[in-house]
């Protein structure tokens, strides 16, 4: 029977696990032995000068662990210290696993004390040896922490041990970070962080969407995770880098978040675009490539740009919940946002400021850190306060544009508001600009200047602002800077795509015609540009139009800002205040501007508002767009009615918009109104290109009130505030309306005569080839433009015209307003004069509809004009008016000719007279003749034709009548006459100012279009009007006299021709 096998001592066991654990003995070692276990001799030594046995204990295990470092051994081979501890800690944890199987309870407590040790000695000694590595000797010490790829393992990048340091291929041991990372002594911890920290900066810095960011991302939320490791992060000086020289691009590139904010699929300045080149990668030759490549590229970007949003959300939320590190991080946020202000400039230095794709990616991480306080009934908007756009020392609010207020009143109320602390706040602006100062001369450390800071907000304002109302703020300037920004971006990118695409047709065109090498160049040129464009553009339709979570994140943020806006004017409801709270006033122009924005955009996305709740954004456009006491900007007001038009149902594709315009309560009682009244109030916006812009402006808002005039409760409404407002805003929306419409008719008619000489020159192919190429260049390019201008032109006027037409059918009253009438019936006149005129066939084109020239569809809507005013005039007032006016009727320049006639050849004026009231006459049966002609042809509705045969009819007997009372009338005193049109005053009114007697409808007319006295441009409304009643009475009492005398001058004619009659009579019988 074999002999029993000798149980060990727990110190014997001891001795074996330490062995084990440190690949060390003091005793000789056999040849078999594995090499890696080394002979620690003068530790042998020492133990046995102490007279104990040749065993390890816990006791002596710190002075084995420093021997093994410190000495020098063969069998060690090329690993580090670092690697040997790692490796230690690895077979300490092996060591417990077996431990645990120990039957004897005691031994097995003793050898997990044993275990403990000796990991937390192996933790605790690569923290020495990482911030001391001159304190044991390396063979093979690289520039980068071994510690890194370690944290990669963790993290689950899958990288190996020894990537940075040397080999081994081990992962981190189990626990070995959570123990390295614990150690209470900060400062030795603190060393090793900020290297590691350093590294993962450096390892993204120019790294793109497409690059390996993902470990580094990973490894840096794993260290911020540990309060060591956030504390660290924020006393690093790269957090908030300082300089006399720090802008936003030297804070993306320096500091440690900077990088990864950076990681981005948008397009950057050259020198700091991120590799691989996602567009030349992803999107290049994309017309060529396969539509499921183009989706597996977005779909790719989309995935990979979220997978950042995520990972820097979540680091900033570990560092946000910490009281510790919260302020650090909204002092990091604040510095990036103010020192990249510049952004929100039309042209942004990319030196100076940080790229687009920082900024996008900080407003979807913001969005995210938002997120508890967007619930769908926001709860939680009482947390923000108005008070830190004036008073926060973080933020800088209080410069930017105001919704109302200018600078000069918002400074004046916040005075009022607190006179007291008028001086303390110009000691505090004074003591900032000292600390501005000294931090740029010095670029120390914060700690005298958070002190500093900290002391002018007190003095400032006592309030602690909660998190919500600082992230609230903080997210609305990044939007502004970022999201908002790229979408501007973006849509200049399209604006240069398309006018390369014209200029390159323009010059394949000239190519073909006639051929030249300099041709050649410039088409490839624009089409390596176009080439360029098109990948920038998929860029951002990969990181931005195709990622709906970030627009619809961004839109319940925008709800949020609306609502909140709402509430400091006292809630959704109208009418509005008689005057605007300065609080509403005070606030940014940029938050209400930027809502718009996304909502336009938002809208021309596909399934971009799909489950998105409009109604508040409904109800703020309707309350503020033509509140110009509340938004002062008109085109900011403008940009509402753009939505609006992008919610149209036919517009939109989508009938959910539809119970917006059709079932809402303010929409069916304000929104007609309103529009009405930004179409009158657009016509003065103070920019010097008012004059072009309100034609674009304009006609978004002529589309929506055609749509809405469809709608019987909203045409319901319109007929209601026309008879309201008759001679109120009704009157003037007619009077712009019929301007617009002259106008653009005009431009464009005289534009086509313009093109179709540029056409005759081209078509001239034998002089044409004789020009010189430049000239044909820049006469090409005109041709183009022209083109472009009529198709815009007369687009805008048909669509004048079409309102004329559909609102006069059944509103007349305001049309035969004196002041209205007869500009109405100049109107008319002159574009029948166009259409069925002399002039009509100077005006054929090859393709009228490329240039949505319709004159036929034109036609029939002017003369339904005509007919639907005929009908509503029960005073017949209308054929008068049509009958005065000059370009169809009185031609002036024969007018003036027949006087000279008379006055050279002594003619008789009333013959004269007559004869042009022959002409007149014929004139006028001709036209409408013509017109009636045409009409047949096109098929027009017979009972329409009729009935404006009659008018017709009409007028020339209103002419007639007109050249009888003229007759009459006979030379009229100068004071009688009106002095801006010389015609007879009927009601004569004195202005104000100048103190001039004007005719009443002749100056209401004026006052339509222009608020100011015609003759000194001194402010005038209709109510200043004075009338003239001593006047009025001696010009009755003259055409009284006048007709009187004509009627005796009659008498008098008839006994004449009954005497000559006579005399003639016996004359004959003789």
């Amino acid at each position: 029977m074999a002999a029993a096998k000798p149980q060990r001592t727990p110190q014997e066991v001891e001795d074996i696990i330490i062995r084990k654990i440190f690949l060390v003995s003091i005793t000789e070692i056999a040849a078999t032995t594995d090499s890696r276990i080394v002979y620690l001799e003068l530790t042998a030594a020492e133990i046995l000068s102490e007279g104990k046995d040749l065993l390890l204990s816990r006791d002596s295990m710190e002075r084995v662990l420093i021997d093994r470092l410190s000495g020098e051994f063969s069998g060690a081979g090329d690993e580090s210290p670092f690697q040997y501890l790692v490796g230690c800690y690895h077979r300490a944890h092996e060591e417990g696993k077996k431990i645990a199987n120990m039957k004897d309870k005691t031994l097995r407590a003793e050898m997990e004390v044993v275990v403990r040790q000796a990991k937390r000695l192996c933790a605790n000694y690569c923290r020495i040896h990482l911030a001391n590595p001159e304190l044991f000797p390396s063979r093979n010490s690289g520039s980068n922490s071994p510690l890194l790829p370690l944290i990669f393992g963790e993290v689950g990048g899958g990288s190996v041990f020894g990537g940075g340091g040397g080999g081994g291929g081990a992962r981190s041991p189990p626990g070995f970070l959570e123990e390295f990372f614990r150690d209470p002594d900060f400062e030795s911890l603190d060393r090793i962080l900020k290297g590691l920290y350093e590294e993962l900066r450096g390892s993204v810095m120019k790294v793109s969407a497409l690059g390996n960011f993902q470990d580094s991302l990973r490894a840096l939320l794993y260290l911020v995770s540990f309060p060591a490791g956030a504390r660290s992060l924020m006393n690093h000086e790269w957090w908030i880098p300082k300089g006399v020289y720090m802008n936003g691009r030297a804070i993306e590139m320096t500091s440690i978040l900077g990088p990864f904010l950076h990681i981005s699929a948008l397009p950057d300045q050259a020198f700091f675009k991120g590799q691989p080149d996602v567009g030349q990668q992803c999107f290049s030759d994309a017309s060529t490539r396969r539509p499921a490549d183009l989706l597996s590229s977005f779909s790719t970007i989309k995935s990979v740009m979220n997978n950042l949003y995520d990972g820097l959300a979540d680091i900033l939320l570990i560092l946000l919940k910490s009281t510790d590190t919260r302020e650090n991080v909204l002092e990091y946020l604040a510095e990036v946002i103010n020192i990249n202000a510049s952004r929100a400039h039309i042209q942004v230095d990319p030196i100076t400021c940080a790229s687009s794709g920082t900024f996008v990616n900080l407003s979807a991480v913001m969005l995210r850190l938002c997120e508890p306080f967007l619930d769908a009934n926001l709860t939680k908007r009482d947390k923000i306060d108005a008070k830190y756009v004036h008073y926060s020392n973080r933020l800088k609010l209080s410069g930017l544009t105001a919704l109302h207020a200018s600078s000069e009143e918002v400074t004046e109320w916040l005075n009022s508001k607190n006179p007291a602390k008028t001086g303390a706040t110009n000691q505090y602006n004074d003591d900032k600009k000292r600390l501005q100062q000294s931090q740029e001369a010095s670029s120390s450390g914060s700690n005298n200047a958070g002190e500093l800071s900290n002391e002018n907000s007190a003095r400032a304002e006592k309030t602690k602002y909660s998190f919500i109302c600082e992230c609230f703020f903080m997210t609305a300037r990044v939007l502004n800077l970022g999201l908002l920004k790229a979408f501007s971006d973006f849509k200049h990118l399209v604006q240069d795509i398309s006018r390369c695409e014209d200029a390159l047709s323009t010059l394949k065109a000239m190519q073909e015609r006639s051929p030249s090498p300099q041709a050649e160049l410039d088409i490839k040129r624009l089409e390596k540009e176009m080439e360029l464009y098109s990948q920038e553009k998929l860029c951002y339709e990969a990181q931005i139009l195709r990622d709906n979570t970030l627009i619809q994140n961004a839109l319940s943020f925008y709800r949020l800002m609306i609502v909140w806006l709402v509430g400091l004017v006292g809630g959704f409801k109208m009418p509005l205040p008689q005057t605007c709270p300065m609080e509403f006033a005070t606030m940014p122009e940029h938050f209400v501007e930027d809502a718009m924005e996304l909502l336009i955009f938002a809208s021309r996305i596909p399934k971009a508002l799909d489950g998105v709740v409009l109604d508040e954004f409904m109800n703020f456009i309707i309350m503020f767009m033509a509140s110009p006491k509340f938004i002062k900007n008109p085109y900011l007001r403008a940009k509402m009615v753009e939505v609006l038009n992008c919610w149209m149902p036919r517009r939109s594709g989508s009938n959910a918009t539809a119970t917006l315009f059709e079932g809402h309560q303010l929409s069916l009682e304000y929104l007609v109104r309103n529009l009405l009244r930004l179409y009158v109030d657009i016509e003065f916006t103070g920019s010097h290109t008012q004059f072009y812009d309100k034609f674009n402006i304009r006609h978004n808002i002529a589309e929506l009130l055609e749509y809405l005039w469809q709608v019987p409760s909203h045409r319901n409404a319109w007929r209601q505030i026309a008879k309201e407002e008759e001679k109120g805003v009704y009157l003037n929306f007619l009077n712009f309306l019929i301007n617009d419409s002259i106008y653009l008719l005009d431009e464009s008619l005289n534009k086509i005569l313009e093109l179709k000489e540029l056409e005759a020159e081209m078509s001239n192919t034998t002089e044409w080839e004789q020009r010189p190429v430049q000239e044909r260049q820049e006469r090409t390019r005109l041709f183009h433009s022209q083109e472009n201008i009529i198709r815009i032109d007369m687009k805008l006027a048909n669509e004048d015209v079409s309102m004329l037409a559909i609102t006069s059918e059944q509103i007349t009253a305001p049309f035969l307003l004196p002041e209205m009438v007869e500009r109405v019936a100049s109107m008319l006149n002159y574009f029948l004069l166009q259409l069925v005129g002399p002039q009509r066939k100077s005006l054929s084109l090859k393709d009228p509809e490329k240039y949505e020239f319709r004159p036929k569809h034109l036609l029939k809507q002017i003369v339904h004009i005509y007919v639907h005013l005929a009908r509503g005039d029960t005073n017949s007032i209308f054929p008068a008016a049509i009958s005065k006016d000059g370009r169809s009727y009185n031609d002036q320049a024969s007018f003036v000719g027949l006087l000279i006639y008379c006055i050279l050849f002594s003619r008789n004026f009333i013959v004269c007279i007559t004869i042009r009231k022959c002409n007149l006459t014929g004139n006028s049966v001709q036209l409408f003749s013509a017109a009636a002609d045409v009409l047949h042809r096109i098929g027009e509705d017979g009972r329409i034709i009729q009935e404006f045969i009659q008018l017709g009819a009409k007028a020339k007997v209103a002419a007639s009548e007109a050249m009888d009372t003229e007759a009459t009338l006979g030379e009229i005193p100068d004071e009688f006459l009106d002095p801006i049109q010389y015609t007879l005053m009927k009601d004569p009114v004195i202005l104000p100012s100048s103190r001039i007697t004007v005719d009443r409808p002749v100056i209401q007319r004026h006052l339509l279009s222009d608020s100011t006295d015609p003759f000194n441009r001194s402010h005038l409304s209709v109510d200043m009007l004075i009338p003239n009643d001593e006047l009025k009475a001696r010009i009755e009492e003259f055409v009284r006299s006048q007709e009187m005398k004509k009627h005796g001058e009659g008498l008098s004619l008839q006994s004449t021709k009954a005497t000559i009659q006579t005399t003639n009579g016996e004359m004959l019988i003789d």
